[in-house]
């Protein structure tokens, strides 16, 4: 009861923050009819990607390109057809794409169909050449990183850092510690940071209420139980200095900087002080950021999106459409793309049944910034 109050309360604060008659615009670029998609991208040259992981759907792709309405599968088909005999060299479960400064598109592999343990090279990041559409990098994240129970969800980029650059990964483990795993995107070495600390792990006593019900776990035939998933939104400051993260269960947004994440030499303990709680925001699934130093988080619980902005958040945009904003790409033609994907409608938390109602969509809001791009 105590949860719910909470949730009440912060509903009525937040929807105070938003003045409808000066909220940008929320409009449709696209539709999906079949699989549930999770990632969007809006590359420097406009091109959009969307990625469906194999969470049940049965996708015939998991990565795709958006042209005319229709989405295809990109880089090709055949790297599209996941073989855990090939894992390093196919496409299992892509939770995530974004697009670099250097005219790339990332992928982010899961290696874990359906939320199971990472199969053996699944794990991994994929560079593909937009100029070529060709994969030109594959980085295979290895067991001192990626555990039994890691589950890597989103990713952000600075090319200025080393040699080629470094990439920032969260993992949303449902079983397991979150962290963020950095990755040296020369020599493909990664580390593990803030493996279980209470930033990257869900509040154990979160209970979102979406759509007037409180999200569990609710099997057919089962109990209900929590649903606890960890660091899951990134997001990178204009500056590169600062990492922005989130676990989905949660409200709260936490900062860190970035040099001490890299700098191997550099204690947990140290890292740990260094992390700063920057507010209540809003429950995210997926996080953005952009040129003009604000960050951007959905709130799932009340449709809405918002904006951190000189320390303080406020609610960008409210509309029924906004059912469960996943991920958020700021697009160089001054809008915030995002997907609503009605998450939290499938059927493991309403006892078996699918309360989704395609199609899926694609919505962007008009926000006069540009994209972070470190290069």
């Amino acid at each position: 009861m105590k949860q719910l109050l909470l949730a009440g309360l912060m509903a009525a604060s937040f929807s105070a923050t938003a003045d409808p008659s000066q909220s940008p615009a929320v409009e449709r670029v696209a539709t999906f009819e079949g699989a549930m998609p999770t990632g969007v991208t809006v590359a420097p040259n406009g091109r959009i990607f969307v990625n469906y992981p194999q969470w049940g759907d049965n996708p015939a792709f998991t990565v795709g390109e958006l042209k005319d309405g229709k989405v295809t599968a990109y880089p090709s088909q055949a790297f599209n057809n996941g073989d855990p005999s090939h894992a390093a060299s196919t496409l299992i479960s892509v939770q995530s794409v974004v697009a670099d400064a250097a005219n790339r598109l990332w992928i982010l592999d899961t290696g874990a169909p359906k939320f199971a343990a990472p199969i053996a090279g699944g794990a991994k990041l994929v560079a593909v050449d937009l100029a070529t559409n060709k994969v030109v990098k594959t980085i295979v994240l290895g067991d001192g990183v990626v555990l039994p129970t890691t589950y890597v969800n989103d990713v952000r980029f600075d090319l200025r850092v080393g040699k080629a650059g470094v990439a920032y990964i969260t993992d949303s483990s449902v079983k397991g510690p979150g962290g963020i795993i950095v990755v040296d995107l020369d020599s493909g070495h990664a580390i593990r940071r803030l493996s279980g600390h209470a930033s990257t792990m869900p509040d154990k006593d979160f209970v979102p209420v979406i759509e007037g019900k409180p999200l569990m776990n609710r099997p057919a035939g089962g109990p209900p139980s929590p649903w606890l998933v960890a660091s899951d939104g990134i997001a990178i400051s204009a500056d590169g200095k600062t990492l922005y993260y989130c676990a989905l269960s949660s409200r709260h947004l936490f900062g860190v900087p970035t040099a001490l994440l890299r700098d191997e030499k550099v204690s947990e303990a140290d890292i740990e002080k260094a992390v700063r709680d920057l507010g209540m925001k809003g429950a995210s699934d997926g996080l953005a950021e952009d040129d003009k130093g604000r960050v951007y988080g959905g709130d799932y619980e009340h449709n809405s999106i918002r904006r951190y902005d000189a320390g303080k958040w406020e609610t960008l945009v409210t509309d029924p459409r906004i059912l469960w904003p996943d991920t958020l790409s700021v697009g160089t033609d001054g809008y915030l793309y995002f997907t609503a994907n009605q998450l939290h409608r499938q059927a493991g938390f309403h006892e078996g049944k699918d309360e989704r109602k395609q199609p899926y969509e694609l919505l962007r809001v008009k926000i006069g910034a540009g994209p972070v791009l470190l290069k």
